[in-house]
């Protein structure tokens, strides 16, 4: 077995083992790590298993270097997951010893990993921990509406006698209204956002697995998200509506209109993305049917952190900039932003 460094000749092949790999996310996809390459300039250092010209395990990973810190491996920056998938047990922790080899040939001291559990979990031991919010999905978009409860059509109906309206876009024509929407959120959350570039090159290069839907209230855009797929897994890392329109719902026509198209494209799991279990945003995933399945994060180069040291390292240098960012001019947000953005890896 051969594992070496990937690189951008490898795509194709890398593509071709994670659209069937059933433990593969669209995060998985060369797509991703090319990306924050192209985008922030963070170098790529997955890794690449091979038994002749046969791809039998990868593992996604990045490389990021910090002002005045030691190069810091995350696999994966910029989402909840990233873990390494193989043919089997041995081949998996051949892909782990080499990746944590290299980092120590730099002298790294971190390396975030980002992994999950088994979707059968007791409940009772998440109170407080941070979770993702996975739903099954049925054979298409009718059986899915049927199955809702009467309370959450009505919710879904009344976004549509608002007059609200969607669009769904698989390239970068309504990236401009998605980043209007987005930016100004961010903002009001403190949290640096990232540049227009990063969802630019995204569309660039998910091609057909990237689709994004914009809510309008007449002509002025009120919501949109963005969905990735992989297989018959589908995730929406980024979704963001506007408060002052939040009363006409468009964050259920937002989430219905991606959930209808990719329902009906056959994909039959969807990821709501990262909530703390109970809290706001969890209650409103779960509305839709979503069931818990806690993260599992750590960090490969110490034996001696938890999951929840790792979060709160990883969130050190966000809150640093929280309590004053959202004071801000949202020009200067948008022009700084994404400097600091591309140092968070979360």
């Amino acid at each position: 077995m051969n594992i070496r460094l990937s690189v951008v000749t490898d795509k194709q092949v890398w593509d071709q083992y994670v659209s069937i790999h059933p433990d593969a996310t669209p995060y998985h996809r060369f797509a991703w790590v090319k990306s924050i390459e192209q985008a922030y300039h963070h170098k790529n250092v997955s890794f690449i298993a091979l038994e002749g010209d046969s791809v039998v395990g990868i593992f996604p990973c990045i490389s990021m270097k910090k002002p005045f810190t030691n190069t810091m491996f995350c696999s994966l920056p910029y989402c909840d997951l990233g873990f390494c998938i193989a043919d089997n047990e041995p081949i998996r922790k051949a892909l782990t010893a080499k990746a944590i080899e290299y980092l120590n040939s730099l002298r790294g001291k971190t390396f975030e990993y980002r992994d999950t559990c088994s979707k059968e979990t007791d409940e009772a031991t998440l109170e407080g921990k941070k979770v993702r919010m996975l739903l099954s999905l049925p054979e298409n978009s009718e059986a899915l509406m049927s199955g809702f409860k009467s309370k959450l059509r009505s919710q879904i109906r009344k976004s549509e006698k608002n007059g609200l309206s969607y669009k769904l876009a698989s390239n970068q024509k309504k990236i401009d209204d998605f980043y209007q929407i987005f930016s100004v959120n961010m903002r009001k959350l403190g949290s640096p956002v990232h540049s227009k570039k990063w969802f630019e090159t995204l569309f660039k290069n998910y091609g057909d697995n990237i689709v994004l839907s914009v809510v309008y209230s007449e002509n002025t855009p009120v919501g949109a998200g963005i969905v990735l797929t992989n297989g018959n897994r589908a995730c929406i890392p980024w979704a963001s509506t506007v408060s002052e329109y939040n009363k006409l719902a468009p964050n259920m026509m937002l989430y219905w209109s991606l959930l209808q198209h990719v329902s009906d494209a056959g994909i039959t799991e969807f990821d709501f993305g990262r909530s703390t279990y109970n809290e706001g945003t969890f209650k409103f995933k779960r509305q839709w049917g979503a069931v818990p399945t806690p993260l599992k994060w750590s960090n490969l180069a110490s034996n001696l952190e938890n999951d929840d040291e790792v979060a709160t390292r990883t969130n050190k240098t966000r809150v640093l900039v929280e309590n004053i960012w959202s004071k801000l001019p949202l020009k200067m947000t948008t022009v700084i932003g994404p400097k600091i953005r591309r140092h968070i890896s979360l």
